[in-house]
């Protein structure tokens, strides 16, 4: 009885989505959406590549609180927690899984890579969601100008001055609650903005032995400048920082998980403190009308604290790019060299990782046809530097190419086609293997980079009444980085691929209701492994959906009011470690059935309220068997107000 109410009420939640963004459909639907990734702005539907871009309007409209619920909730993406950590997610997109999803994909905020060196996925929870004007996402592009990990594409967040002063609070169940306090201005020469962001949640899970529960409170701060001495000259300067303390259980049995996902076992849940401070100059220079020149420095200072066992990572990132551009008429020429020196140290070793890459990439575009293509260069070294024993190092230098094209049939109507083949260098972690039992660490040797050519075709129909896109992929892969399940050996697939395709279509249904539907069908497969002896051939890549469904609906309920369904579901898949596909125990099916209502009080105050997974589904990370990490199991509710200035 159960599972016919859930499977009703996805179907009801599926089916309202499709009807409701018609509400929004009409402020949206027709409207140009401009698209930057070759860093030439134009629209998407004229774009050499795919991509999916959420605006500022989308995110209001959603009523989520975090980038993390956002990417989660409403995007093509497969956003888990990882291993029960929000702020650290695992990120998978185009079938590369969620164990190295995250590595398959630069994620930068305003040209600031996110990535790590090491294993640990991007720090999402230190970007206040408040800040970010636009996020776009190439699906398949993004070699050439962001080098190392663009395999499956990039994820770009943009932030923009912000003019006035606003302050949003929220409390909800489970001890969530939250406000932000933001501020700008915005004038011919100069502008300044700044925010302060505070959440805190109280914790789904049974205490523990020491009387905590799943709990999490994060701090974020961010101030940026920017300004024009002179006409042709702009400077920028931006800083922030972000302190979060967060808890997570561990796994359970599937009886355990069944019984109540959140109960505890007897043992104190993780503990870890991430921290980190950063900031960034940048200058543009029109050195005429044709030529500029830009250059851009940052700074970043990280650590990631286990206090429990004491165990920490301190992390230095650099990295700097000076760039030349050319445009005339439809032609475009992008130059540059980039510089990315990444460090960790650890109690008894330094490791470091130091990319440095120069890349030249062109667009020319005649009236209907938009032509696009790129090279880069890349050279990484790394340096393994003990307080005891020998020192190691390795180096290495890779190209990345891209051609693509865009040809519009009519107003409504282009098509277009992408080539990339991209890279991927292993991190620091994937050169050494622990004994688990032991706990000795060894070398385990300097693995091979992956390598990707994908192919993607597709096209764009925009009318004023429904906006659709639609691709499809093929990637075929030489060694693939994963870690092998059985010897905890860091290692390549020797040769893989993944096809499938995806749909994204906004329709507006009446002139208050709008239907969102965004779709993909993946398939992931390994070819041939012979560190797994044979086994692993022909198998499915584990931790990858076959299908994944965003559907929403937006309605406009009055002309102050605005009430967004959406409904989140993924397919079954093999479990993270499943390899050989032959475990009992397989990854369930996600479900996640949300609704956010706004309602503008005056010109100045709005207020809104918001329920994430309605119907109260029990979601969990499966490693294998009997390895579950509960994940969204809870239903959630929070209201809160904004107040404009």
């Amino acid at each position: 009885m159960k599972l016919r109410v859930s499977c009703l009420a996805a179907a009801v939640g599926a089916a309202v989505s499709v009807m409701a963004q018609g509400v929004w459909a009409q402020e949206t639907v027709g409207q140009t959406v401009v698209v930057s990734a070759t860093r030439v702005d134009m629209q998407d539907q004229d774009a050499p590549y795919a991509s999916e871009v959420h605006t500022r309007e989308d995110i209001e409209r959603s009523g989520v609180s975090s980038l993390y619920e956002y990417l989660a909730q409403q995007t093509s993406l497969q956003v888990t927690p990882s291993y029960g950590n929000r702020y650290t997610p695992q990120i998978s997109m185009r079938g590369y899984g969620n164990a190295n999803g995250h590595q398959n994909a630069v994620i930068s905020v305003d040209g600031r890579r996110l990535n790590n060196i090491d294993m640990a996925p991007q720090l999402i929870g230190s970007i206040s969601l408040v800040d970010v004007e636009r996020i776009e996402i190439t699906k398949g592009s993004g070699s050439v100008l962001y080098g190392d990990g663009a395999t499956a594409g990039t994820i770009q967040i943009y932030t923009k001055a912000r003019d006035g002063a606003s302050l949003d609070a929220y409390a909800g169940n489970y001890g969530a609650r939250g406000a932000v306090a933001s501020a700008g201005i915005v004038r011919d020469r100069f502008d300044l903005s700044a925010t302060v962001d505070h959440s805190r949640f109280g914790g789904f899970s049974d205490k523990d032995p020491s009387g905590h529960r799943d709990q999490s409170e994060a701090n974020t701060w961010r101030f940026a400048a920017g300004g024009k001495p002179v006409d042709a000259l702009r400077l920028d300067f931006e800083a922030g920082a972000s302190r979060i303390d967060t808890r997570y259980p561990s796994s359970l049995s599937l009886a355990q998980f069944q019984a109540d996902p959140g109960m505890n076992k007897g043992r104190n849940y993780t503990r870890q403190k991430l921290d980190t401070d950063h900031w960034s100059v940048g200058a543009d220079y029109a050195l005429n009308q044709e030529w500029r020149l830009s250059a851009r420095h940052h700074d970043e200072d990280k650590t990631s604290k286990y206090p429990v066992s004491g165990w920490t990572s301190d992390y230095r990132y650099l990295s700097d790019e000076i760039a030349l551009q050319f445009s005339r008429g439809g032609l475009a020429l992008n130059a540059g060299v980039q510089r990315f020196d990444g460090e960790r140290s650890q109690s008894g070793s330094v490791t470091t990782k130091e990319n440095l890459g120069w890349y030249v990439q062109g667009q020319y575009a005649l009236e209907a046809l938009t032509l696009s293509g790129g090279v880069r260069r890349e050279r990484v070294e790394y340096a393994y530097k003990p307080d005891a024993g020998k020192s190691l190092d390795a180096d290495d230098s890779l190209t990345s190419w891209e051609v693509g094209a865009n040809y519009r049939i009519d107003p409504a109507l282009s098509v277009f086609a992408t080539y990339s083949d991209a890279f991927l260098t292993p991190d620091i972690d994937r050169f050494f293997s622990t004994d688990w039992f032991s706990g000795v660490t060894s070398f385990n040797g300097f693995i091979e980079p992956a390598e990707a050519r994908t192919i993607t075709v597709g096209l764009n129909h925009l009318t004023d009444r429904n906006r659709l896109k639609l691709s499809v992929f093929h990637a075929r892969l030489k060694n693939e980085i994963y870690l092998e399940p059985i010897s905890y050996m860091n290692t390549n697939i020797d040769k893989s691929h993944k096809y499938g395709v995806e749909v994204q279509d906004s329709l507006q249904i009446t002139p208050n209701v709008t239907g969102l539907v965004n779709y993909a069908w993946t398939r992931a497969i390994i070819d041939r492994e012979a560190d797994g002896g044979g086994a692993y051939d022909g198998k499915e890549l584990p931790g990858v959906s076959r299908h994944s469904l965003v559907a929403g609906l937006n309605v406009r309920v009055t002309d102050k009011g605005n009430l967004n369904l959406s409904h989140t579901w993924r397919s079954k898949a093999w479990a993270a470690d499943d390899f050989e596909n032959d475990n009992m125990q397989k990854q369930r099916a996600y479900q996640s059935t949300d609704v956010a209502y706004r309602h503008r009080l005056t010109k100045e105050t709005e207020v809104y309220a918001a329920v994430t997974n309605l119907f109260d589904r029990e979601n969990g990370l499966w490693v294998r068997d009997d390895a579950i990490y509960p994940i969204d199991f809870e239903r959630t509710w929070k209201v809160g107000a904004r107040v404009t200035f």
